[in-house]
């Protein structure tokens, strides 16, 4: 049996949003379809790709393996259905803006292959928060900036959302909680947690609680991504993060495991701003361009899920 890319996609599918229904109406297709393949990837590899629980699918660690080699696949791709033409080759500079949290786990993968599908374009980056990044838009200090959408203040911006990083609960490997057939809001307020605060992340999340009548019991607030995935890894503690930032092992080496909760949890939105009324530059469309065609066209590999 050969290896096919219809495998590869719905398998990037229901490894990023944790659901084989639901990776099903992503793809407008059966979730026959999406069930079938992924047995025959199995099959294949003769190793379990995915874990099923009551609330969804997660990832073995073959699974996880298999995931970082179909991202490769599929990019290289879509690499070679987008090779430029030298002939009609865009020419110019960018300046872009992003967020620490886009900036260290979501951008400079696409910035790799946007030099790829561009060479003669030059992007020069900024690493700022999001108020600065809204002001250097507005006064054109940069031409675009890439963020979290969700906490976009400034009316004089356009943005572009992109796709919805799905939030889960960080525990550690074995932790009691694996083995409730769901979890809820309601669980997760009787445990230490651990918030994280950069981007945003505390406002956002505290969003979120205060439509419920509970509160999370704050035991650590770090602006360190790594020391949250330590401390929970270590069992110091839970926490609700987005599948973008999360890696199953922590810098100790010590595993940690994600679970879908019941309560409905909003996503992390990531996408490109730009201040409103401006004229693009080419440089500008294609970066644009780039991102709407790899995660907005309906025929991309991807359609904007979860993890880069």
């Amino acid at each position: 049996m050969a290896l096919t890319i219809r495998q590869l996609k719905y398998f990037t599918a229901v490894a990023e949003v944790g659901r084989i229904s639901q990776a099903a109406v992503q793809l407008n297709i059966s979730q026959s379809a999406v069930t079938t393949s992924v047995r025959e990837l199995e099959e294949m590899l003769h190793q379990s790709l995915f874990e099923r629980h009551a609330h969804g699918v997660e990832l073995t660690h073959a699974g996880r393996r298999f995931l970082s080699h179909a991202y490769a696949v599929l990019a290289a791709i879509d690499v070679a259905e987008r090779m430029p033409n030298e002939e009609t080759a865009v020419e110019g500079r960018l300046t872009v803006a992003a967020s620490y949290t886009v900036l260290g786990y979501f951008l400079p993968h696409h910035l790799q292959r946007f030099a790829q599908l561009h060479p003669h374009i030059h992007v020069k980056v900024h690493e700022a928060v999001r108020q600065d990044i809204e002001e250097g838009l507005v006064t054109r200090r940069y031409d675009m900036g890439l963020m979290l959408t969700s906490n976009v203040a400034l009316t004089e911006l356009s943005i572009e959302t992109f796709f919805g990083s799905h939030r889960r609960l960080w525990v550690c490997s074995k932790h009691h909680l694996l083995k409730n057939p769901e979890v809820t809001l309601a669980d997760v307020a009787k445990e230490p947690y651990v918030m994280l605060t950069v981007d945003e992340a505390a406002a956002a999340a505290l969003k979120y609680w205060s439509q419920t009548p509970l509160q999370p019991d704050i035991r650590l607030r770090t602006s360190s991504v790594e020391a949250a995935r330590s401390m929970v890894a270590n069992g110091m503690g839970v926490s609700i993060l987005s599948d973008m930032v999360y890696r199953p092992w922590s810098l100790e080496g010590r595993r940690i495991e994600t679970i879908n909760l019941r309560d409905e949890i909003p996503p992390m939105n990531v996408g490109l701003g730009w201040k409103q009324g401006i004229d693009f530059s080419p440089a500008m469309t294609a970066f644009r361009n780039y991102f709407k065609q790899h995660f907005l066209d309906p025929g991309s590999t991807r359609s904007g899920r979860g993890r880069p």
